[in-house]
C-alpha cells in the first residue's frame, strides 16, 4: 500500500469510528460524561464520540493503549489529549523524536507524529476504564483496519494487559509470554511486540512506571524501528 492510500484508508475509517454506535452502554456512558462535564471543562465542548487513532500513516511505530479517557480523548477528540497519562506518554514520544512537541493539550494545538501512530483497541470511552469483553470484541474490526493499513509498522509499543492481550489476539501470537514492563516479543512477521506499563496516573504517580522506564521502552522501539 502506498502512503495515499494508506493515509486515505486510515481516514476512512477515522469517520466510520466517530460514527459508531454499537455498544449502548459506551454509547450512554460518553455522551453523558459529555453533557455533565468536569467542572475544569464547563465551557468545553466534548467530542464524546468513537476516537479513531493519530499520527503518520507511514510510521514504523505503533502505540496501542487501553480505551480513550473520559475526560481526556472523549473531551477532545484525539488520543491522550489533555489528560495526565497523555503528558507522560507524549513527553516521552517527544524525547524519543517522534512528536514535535512535549504536551498535547486540544485537537488543533499543532502536535505531529512523525514515524509513529497512537491507538486503542476499544475506541469510546468505558465506565471505570473497563470496557466488557463483548464491546472489545465489538470494536475488533476497527483495530483489525487499522492494522491492515498501518503496513509499514515495525514495532508495536503496548501501553498495559489489555492492550497486550488484543494485540496477541490480532497478531495470533501463541502461546502468548507473560506480559511485564519492557519484554520484548518477536514476531514472525519480522515485527516486535514491545510491553510498556500503562501511562495510567495508577502507575505514574505510584513510581510503578517512571520516566526513565518509559524513556527506555521509546528508545528500544527506534532501534528496533531503523530501517
Amino acid at each position: 500500500m502506498n502512503s495515499k492510500s494508506r493515509g486515505r484508508a486510515l481516514s476512512v475509517l477515522a469517520d466510520d469510528v466517530a460514527a459508531c454506535r454499537q455498544c449502548p452502554r459506551l454509547v450512554e456512558w460518553r455522551e453523558r460524561i459529555g453533557e455533565e462535564k468536569r467542572a475544569a471543562y464547563r465551557d468545553d465542548t466534548y467530542w464524546a464520540r468513537g476516537v479513531p487513532g493519530f499520527g503518520d500513516p507511514d510510521a514504523h511505530l505503533l502505540v496501542v493503549g487501553l480505551a480513550p479517557a473520559a475526560h481526556g480523548a472523549n473531551r477532545t477528540g484525539r488520543m491522550f489529549t489533555g489528560d495526565r497519562s497523555g503528558d507522560w506518554l507524549y513527553r516521552a514520544l517527544w524525547r524519543a523524536g517522534y512528536a514535535s512537541q512535549p504536551e498535547s493539550t486540544t485537537l488543533d494545538d499543532g502536535l505531529t507524529l512523525d514515524g509513529a501512530w497512537i491507538t486503542s483497541p476499544v475506541k469510546c470511552a468505558p465506565p471505570a476504564n473497563k470496557p466488557t469483553t463483548a464491546e472489545r470484541d465489538t470494536c475488533r474490526p476497527f483495530f483489525t483496519r487499522e492494522m491492515a493499513a498501518l503496513d509499514r509498522v515495525k514495532v508495536i509499543v503496548v501501553l498495559g494487559g489489555f492492550g497486550y492481550q488484543v494485540a496477541c489476539q490480532e497478531l495470533g501470537v501463541r502461546p502468548r509470554p507473560k506480559f511485564g514492563h519492557g519484554v520484548e516479543v518477536p514476531l514472525d512477521t519480522g515485527r516486535t511486540l514491545l510491553c510498556s506499563f500503562h501511562v495510567s496516573q495508577q502507575n505514574t504517580f505510584t513510581g510503578r512506571l517512571t520516566e526513565p522506564m518509559l524513556d527506555a521502552v521509546f528508545s528500544r522501539a527506534r532501534e528496533l524501528g531503523v530501517e
